[in-house]
């Protein structure tokens, strides 16, 4: 392994912090062999533990913003759906087949601004509907609120705010100009001062170097934010990035695997333009990301859950597999615990048990089972003697 890479690797698994100046070196080492170390910075900090989202639109369309990217934005000629705030049922509806996957984390995404004084009240009864019946976690993306109106939503059932930096402050300005990047870090301030975790990172390919690249991560590691998604551009027709070339699979390995070393112990979540590699962000999950939103984004297709969990459980040296020492079924409160068996019988089954079958493979959420006292899974000794490791899922 690379001198450098070898020496950024073990000062970060000792708890020192990389600087600015010792992240650019990672730029031009060996990529396969940065990726690796990453993913070991990954698995020391964050062990197998997979947090997995989805998102609704709950609110699109004619937005006062000109963010440059943004299909919403009023100003870009677009085919975007324009429509008010949800009712609760139509997002309870929603949320209800989501949690039916397996997926544990939901947000509400809406554009504009900011939500109005009324839309905050109706996003609070809904997240209040969503708390009482599902087991699920509501976040939300609703602008740059101030710290009233995030205590408000906290208090409803909110625990996470989403409020994307989307790139260094230098760069911001070419990207939008009806708010400011110091606007977004109000926003995200008031929302921590509220009590709620933040998510907040940015969107790769709108014409940012990588050096802006490195600086958003080192302003997001300043403000203590722990869930860091990271989107390739996907360029949408009528926008002023339509243009702009797609970023390569061993672009988004580097940044992500280079966000590892500077956030050693954040989610680092894929998230929009993921469906547009080639191997479904596959390799990104290799180098070091240990997040990602599933199923369709605000205005694209996505990944749909079912075959995010597939790729979750495509044997190999995957990273979310553990130690093949680690046999059998167990779960801990927050998480869901999945385990893979190989090629072995499975009997038993009861039907509302979450699984997923590969060709040779059936994956079992445990947590499922355990949560709802269910009984009568018949796994032979055989059978958990091929069990190839457990993965977490938020």
């Amino acid at each position: 392994m690379d001198n450098k890479i070898e020496m950024y690797k073990e000062m970060v698994l000792k708890g020192e912090k990389l600087e600015k100046e010792q992240a650019m070196e990672l730029l031009t080492v060996d990529l396969d062999e940065l990726c690796k170390a990453a993913d070991e910075i990954r698995k020391a900090f964050c062990d197998n533990k997979f947090d997995m989202c989805t998102i609704i639109n709950g609110k699109s369309g004619r937005c006062s913003e000109n963010c440059k990217y943004c299909a919403q934005a009023a100003c870009h000629k677009t085919e975007v759906e324009n429509y008010p705030l949800l009712s609760t049922e139509e997002i309870l509806e929603d949320a209800k087949k989501i949690e039916s996957q397996g997926v544990r984390r939901y947000s509400i995404v809406t554009s504009g601004k900011r939500l109005n004084a009324a839309e905050v009240d109706q996003m609070c009864e809904c997240i209040k509907k969503l708390r009482e019946e599902t087991n699920l976690h509501v976040c939300g993306s609703f602008g740059l609120l101030d710290k009233e109106a995030f205590g408000k939503l906290k208090e409803a059932g909110l625990t996470r705010v989403h409020n994307n930096l989307e790139t260094s402050r230098r760069y911001f300005p070419d990207v939008c100009t009806t708010h400011t990047f110091d606007d977004k870090i109000a926003a995200i301030t008031a929302a921590k001062e509220a009590g709620l975790e933040v998510c907040s990172g940015g969107i790769m390919g709108i014409g940012e170097t990588m050096e802006d690249r490195i600086d958003m991560a080192l302003e997001v590691r300043r403000l203590g934010v722990h869930s860091v998604p990271v989107n390739m551009l996907n360029a949408i027709p009528g926008t002023p990035y339509e243009n702009e070339p797609r970023l390569t699979t061993d672009e988004m390995r580097r940044i992500v695997a280079v966000y590892r070393f500077l956030l050693p112990d954040a989610f680092i979540r894929l998230a929009g333009g993921r469906g547009l590699m080639e191997d479904k962000g596959r390799g990104c999950m290799e180098s070091g990301a240990n997040a990602a939103i599933s199923g369709d984004m605000l205005t694209t297709s996505g990944i749909t859950v079912k075959t995010d969990f597939q790729l979750l459980v495509i044997p190999s040296s995957f990273p979310f597999h553990s130690n093949h020492e680690e046999k059998g079924l167990s779960t801990t409160p927050s998480f869901f615990v999945y385990a893979l068996f190989a090629d072995c019988p499975v009997t038993d089954i009861p039907e509302n048990t979450n699984t997923v079958m590969t060709k040779n493979h059936v994956l079992i959420d445990t947590g499922n089972i355990l949560r709802a006292n269910i009984h009568g899974i018949n796994i032979t000794e055989e059978c958990e003697s091929r069990c190839l490791g457990k993965f977490f899922l938020e």
